[in-house]
């Protein structure tokens, strides 16, 4: 079976090769020298992972298609011939892309770096825990099941050939939100999500491009990977399922072959044959030794993280709830164990029933009552933020905003469903002790929805969010015993540590000094520990004994020490997922910053997607960090270099998003006027129009000590 598999690569390679040719000449005539794939840093990713050679020129990838292909494809091994194809199919795709004329197309083609960094916190967290891969023909009844089977368990779903075709037709909502992702019509598009998958290594594992064992390695033991493959298998499908194999990734089918085990590849079989439909996911999951544990509420329409991002149109609603159209609010609050009545769900107010049936808008006020021997009341918040996750989480629901500002819509087609009002106590009461099982033994909530119940209890309510505000506000990083790590990441970034603390969020964002407080009672053994500050060693930099030793045996000894308020001095390491990058610009005596997904040039002369390359996978790069956006407000942001007056350029929309809060701080600092001195990209994206801007404002950096010493 092997041999024949080695035989059909081999002609797949030598047809690919001729495709080539054609549209090198193609390409030639146009006068095309150099390219670039959109949103990434790596030339053509795959080749630049395993080999070390980054290709951003024609004539760079014809001397690789002379120098390299040649020797791989004589070989006689799943290895090297897999290899070739990978590396021949990639630059036919990439040839493909830089050929074609700029047309509008529902399919994503190449998968950029910025949606990997993204999805990055959720690939680690278990909210993905899985990637398939959905390829070949199939009715469209029995693909709409399986990918709301795929979409249940949270499994991120791509599709390419017939099937992405078929359920884009079908109408269905899809895209990275919806966990399900149409790539493109033919199959060699398969090749972007391997190359996907291997830029992980680079992204996130910190791997050394051009060590190539290492990186296949990591690929087979850290992405959990598997296709399902759909009627007849062409030579061109045998291809990619032999590279899908050497990465071990299992390939189940519906059509009868032998069961194939290569036991140095994977300890499981990587071709297996599954002909009942309702059983084919299963299987592949079963066959990949994955352990998902689906949590769903008894409700009358699907749940999962897949429907999360789904927005509920005014022409489809059936109902609303708050965003300015009616009263509304929502609340958690910590009561003792005797005060509530467990998963009881109360609806007060006159006739709900019938104003419910009636459809149009309605006050509610939504209040959780918790209680739990391990329960904290800094956990409400933690608690709270979540109603969020929970709604939205259920097909079609729609939630946006929080406290008193929130907004709720239920669906006609939820409605048709049987969604009732009673439903979101249900989804409540089920989701706050699912998730937060080990802090809450009890749960009771109450839904109001007469208009001045609801006026009322919101004052209420918004006097139990000031005082929050104002006791978290008040915490510092002196006024704790003890930090938190988050190891999360190292599912994917085996050398990185991420210290939170009370002022320094996680550089994903994700996670708060609380947060992390709250996940650690949850699960004691999970991502999140705390961490003993020990001896400040340093109170400027921000370094502690107890956190060099931490991170010294949690890195594996790759990091000895870090100072958590330093981007010079022995900075804290970077993952990947992180929101935005700080750079030193010397020249200017400060730093830019620029945050994830903006794709412009920045004035040292890197796009985000440069500097991402250069400084995750758990590296330690003085002048050079990674941070969520909530830390560019802290007190203890680049303390030890100067802070926040050293910030000389921002992209525009990250300016927008943090506008109130830096307003705040720079008040504070006694610079109000610091961000119109800050450049943006409608300023200037080199350093020569940044150093006169700066001088033309009287920018306080270039006032200031040298950054560099």
């Amino acid at each position: 079976m092997i041999d024949q598999i080695l035989e059909i690569t081999r002609k797949v390679i030598d047809n690919l090769s001729d495709k080539i040719n054609n549209l090198l000449k193609i390409v030639s005539k146009k006068g095309i020298v150099s390219f670039e794939l959109p949103d990434t840093a790596y030339g053509i990713p795959l080749i630049y992972a395993l080999e070390g050679i980054k290709i951003n020129r024609v004539d760079e990838m014809k001397k690789f298609l002379e120098e390299i292909i040649p020797k791989l494809k004589n070989q006689n091994d799943l290895k090297n011939l897999g290899l070739a194809y990978l590396y021949i199919g990639e630059i036919y795709l990439t040839l493909q892309y830089i050929n074609q004329e700029n047309k509008e197309t529902p399919y994503y083609g190449f998968l950029g770096d910025t949606i990997q960094r993204t999805l990055g916190v959720q690939l680690v967290d278990g909210r993905i825990p899985a990637v398939a891969v959905l390829l070949g023909e199939l009715n469209p009844d029995d693909l709409l099941k399986i990918v709301k089977e795929l979409q249940e368990k949270k499994i991120l779903t791509f599709l390419i050939g017939p099937v992405a075709e078929e359920f884009i037709t079908a109408g269905e909502r899809f895209g990275f939100e919806a966990y399900v992702v149409p790539v493109g019509k033919n199959i060699e598009e398969t090749l972007y999500v391997i190359d996907w998958a291997l830029r992980a290594s680079l992204i996130f594992g910190g791997q050394t491009p051009g060590q190539k064992d290492a990186i296949i390695d990591y690929v087979r033991k850290r992405v959990n990977a598997f296709a399902i493959s759909f009627g007849q298998i062409n030579e061109l499908a045998v291809a990619t399922a032999s590279v899908a194999m050497f990465f071990a990734c299992p390939v189940i089918i519906d059509q009868d072959l032998p069961e194939i085990i290569i036991n140095e590849i994977a300890e499981y079989p990587l071709l297996v044959t599954e002909k009942d439909y309702s059983k084919i996911v299963k299987k592949a999951i079963e066959t990949r030794g994955l352990k998902i544990v689906v949590e769903k509420p008894p409700i009358p329409v699907s749940y999962g993280p897949a429907f999360e991002g789904e927005r509920v149109r005014k022409e489809d609603t059936f109902i609303e709830f708050g965003g300015q159209r009616t009263p509304a609010f929502e609340l958690v609050q910590m009561k003792d164990l005797t005060e509530i009545e467990d998963e009881k769900i109360h609806i007060i107010g006159k006739e709900w029933q019938f104003r419910y049936e009636k459809g149009g808008q309605m006050p509610l006020g939504i209040i959780i009552n918790v209680a739990g021997k391990k329960m904290q009341k800094d956990f409400e918040p933690v608690i709270e933020r979540q109603i969020h996750t929970f709604i939205n989480e259920a097909e079609g629901l729609w939630h946006i905003g929080q406290r008193d500002i929130n907004w709720i819509r239920i669906s006609k087609k939820a409605k048709e469903a049987g969604i009732t009002l009673e439903h979101l106590g249900v989804i409540l009461t089920t989701m706050t002790k699912a998730r937060f099982r080990s802090i809450v033994d009890k749960v009771e909530v109450y839904l109001y929805i007469n208009q001045e119940d609801v006026i009322n209890l919101r004052q209420e309510a918004r006097k139990q969010y000031k005082e929050r505000d104002l006791r978290l506000a008040k915490l510092t990083d002196e006024d704790v015993d003890k930090f938190y790590s988050c190891l999360l990441c190292q599912s994917f970034a085996p050398k990185h540590v991420c210290v939170i603390t009370p002022e320094r969020p996680g550089l994903c964002g994700a996670f708060t000094w609380l947060d992390a407080k709250a996940a650690y009672e949850i699960e004691p053994t999970g991502g999140n520990q705390p961490v003993e500050k020990g001896e400040l060693l340093d109170p400027v930099y921000g370094r502690y004994s107890g956190i060099d030793e931490y991170v010294k045996k949690h890195s594996g000894g790759e990091t000895e020490t870090i100072n958590l308020y330093s981007i010079m001095e022995n900075p804290m390491t970077s993952c990947g997922c992180f929101e935005c990058i700080v750079a030193v610009v010397p020249e200017a005596n400060g730093v830019l910053i620029v945050n994830r997904g903006y794709g412009g040039m920045t004035p040292i002369g890197m796009k985000f997607s440069t500097l991402a390359g250069m400084i995750g996978g758990g590296v330690q790069t003085p002048g050079f960090m990674g941070v969520g956006v909530n830390y560019i407000t802290s007190r203890k942001f680049l303390k030890g270099d100067g802070g926040i007056r050293r910030i000389v350029w921002m992209p525009k929309e990250l300016k927008e998003r943090i506008k109130e809060s830096f307003k705040k701080r720079v008040d504070e600092e006694g610079i109000s006027d610091l961000m119109d001195k800050i450049a943006d990209e409608t300023v200037c994206e080199d350093i020569e129009c940044l150093l006169e801007f700066l001088t033309k404002v009287n920018h306080p950096a270039l006032e200031m000590e040298p950054i560099i010493k």
